[in-house]
């Protein structure tokens, strides 16, 4: 099969043919339909996570049809159209036992813990517990886009972050999670005050039901303008990029008793970031991190989409092949498009 390939962090990515892969027991192979292209398939490339060891295929947002299954998969078969969070659970340790897939002791990560989904096929394991079976009317594309930024924006709004009707949010960062969440709160009935340096994804961000949108390049003091805007800040806010700035601004801004959710990776450098730690003790803030969503918990969010309240195919900015795949994701860093990039020409 075709895929993309590094072999050494920072290094030059490549298309290469590589062996088609197998399924064990319990996982399946799928053939791949469509894959988003991420900002934490970036990071990956940049070596800033240590369950990669190249060689390496990166490629965590998915869909895609079953073509294989080991002799242990009772739930799917050959033919089967799904899905998959980004984070898939064992099934057997303390976290999966108490519900908690997305933070598995044994987590399967395509893309991360195993070669992933920038490739014609890709090995799945733990299938019976991690694949969701995509609605006949999703087409690949908008499956794909669910798996990673749109999952994990789900439940950092409604399950972490609790968002109720009338409530303010404030969303640092209108990117691909950004952007969902900002669709997310607005469903529930939040009034969402969007933040980003991008005029463009400011624009996309009022489109989906943002309140109002600060761009970051021209307001001296982002979280003044949202506490101001918000009347003595927000309930709920959070840092869809991950950056030591916008982390700050993100707990900044909150009301007494607030809740921020981190979302966006803090790795490398920033993984260590400033907190005011102050006002969490005097305001009695509350601090969530948010890591992907269980493959249990889709169902809600896919009446939703079926029921027209959520349109993540709004998301979608352009679609590209996996060779343009090889120029766009060392430049995920830099990204200055609107939306979500998905490759689905696997030729």
């Amino acid at each position: 099969m075709q895929a993309i390939l590094y072999d050494n962090f920072r290094e030059p990515l490549r298309i290469e043919s590589v062996p088609d892969p197998i399924p064990s027991p319990q996982g399946v192979v799928l053939r791949v339909e469509a894959n988003g292209l991420c900002r934490s398939d970036w990071h990956g490339w940049m070596g800033h996570d240590p369950d990669i060891t190249p060689p390496h295929v990166p490629g965590h947002e998915l869909a895609g049809v079953i073509v294989d299954k080991g002799a242990n998969v009772s739930r799917w078969e050959v033919g089967d159209r799904v899905t998959l969070p980004f984070v898939g659970g064992c099934g057997h340790c303390e976290e999966c036992l108490s519900g908690n897939h997305q933070v598995c002791d044994n987590q399967f990560q395509p893309g991360f813990t195993h070669w992933g989904a920038f490739a014609q096929f890709v090995a799945i394991e733990y299938a019976d517990i991690n694949l969701v079976r995509l609605p006949d009317e999703m087409d690949f594309v908008t499956a794909a886009s669910l798996g990673c930024r749109f999952s994990t924006a789900f439940r950092a709004i409604v399950a972490q972050g609790k968002v109720g009707g009338g409530e303010f949010v404030a969303i640092h960062g209108c990117g691909g999670v950004g952007l969902s969440a900002i669709m997310i709160a607005h469903a529930l009935g939040a009034n969402v005050i969007g933040i980003d340096i991008n005029p463009q994804q400011l624009k996309l961000a009022k489109a989906l039901g943002a309140v109002a949108t600060i761009d970051a390049t021209k307001v001296k003091n982002p979280v003044e303008a949202i506490r101001d805007y918000s009347q003595g800040g927000v309930q709920v806010s959070v840092d869809a990029l991950g950056s030591p700035t916008t982390c700050f601004n993100s707990v900044s801004s909150l009301r007494k008793r607030g809740k921020h959710i981190q979302v966006g990776l803090m790795v490398g450098d920033h993984k260590h970031p400033r907190i005011p730690m102050d006002k969490v003790v005097a305001h009695e803030l509350e601090i969530y991190g948010s890591h992907g969503m269980q493959a249990y918990e889709y169902p809600r969010m896919l009446d939703m989409i079926k029921r027209g309240v959520l349109q993540p195919e709004k998301l979608i900015g352009r679609t590209i092949s996996l060779r343009q795949a090889v120029e766009e994701l060392p430049k995920m860093e830099s990204y200055h498009g609107v939306g979500v990039t998905v490759v689905d020409q696997f030729e």
